[in-house]
């Protein structure tokens, strides 16, 4: 005789062993990155926007300091807000201060990463290799997944190359 009160278990290690696959995430130190992606470029654009969450889980507050990636002449860090109806767009460069014990997301219309002088345009379903520098924590390399034009956060499950 089988026993069925075997199968729930059995439902969430299939879980378990997909979610590093659902999770797209990274880290250093302390340091996690979640869901990195960008979105998909035409071919004669010469710049992208890169997205993700940085949460800091130390006691001591770190700063992202610098990204590279071999797909970029040069990566920037920028703020964006809008002042009496005008986008005004910022380089930081001083980076990107994440607090101890917080989040902080690079999203479209805020905080962002911005490649510069693409080498080749972001196709959907790519992945973008960059290196994120930390104060503290160090480097990390990470991926951005490549979305449609029109997205305007991750997506998780079913992610776009993943």
């Amino acid at each position: 005789m089988k026993s069925n009160h075997l199968y729930p278990l059995a439902g969430l290690a299939l879980l378990a062993l997909a979610a590093p696959v659902i999770a797209h995430s990274f880290s250093v130190g302390k340091i996690a990155i979640g869901h990195p992606w960008t979105r998909e470029t035409a071919a004669t654009q010469t710049v992208g926007g890169g997205f993700l969450t940085v949460r800091n889980n130390g006691k001591t507050a770190d700063r992202l300091v610098s990204t590279t990636s071999p797909f970029a002449t040069e990566v920037q860090m920028h703020s964006m807000s809008m002042d009496r109806g005008v986008m005004k767009m910022r380089q930081l460069k001083e980076g990107i201060a994440i607090a101890a014990g917080k989040t902080v997301e690079l999203k479209p219309g805020g905080l962002h990463i911005m490649f510069i002088g693409l080498k080749k345009a972001f196709k959907k379903g790519a992945k973008i290799p960059a290196t994120l520098k930390f104060e503290r924590a160090g480097s990390v390399k990470v991926e951005f997944a490549v979305q449609p034009v029109g997205s305007t956060a991750p997506m998780e499950a079913g992610h776009v190359g993943h």
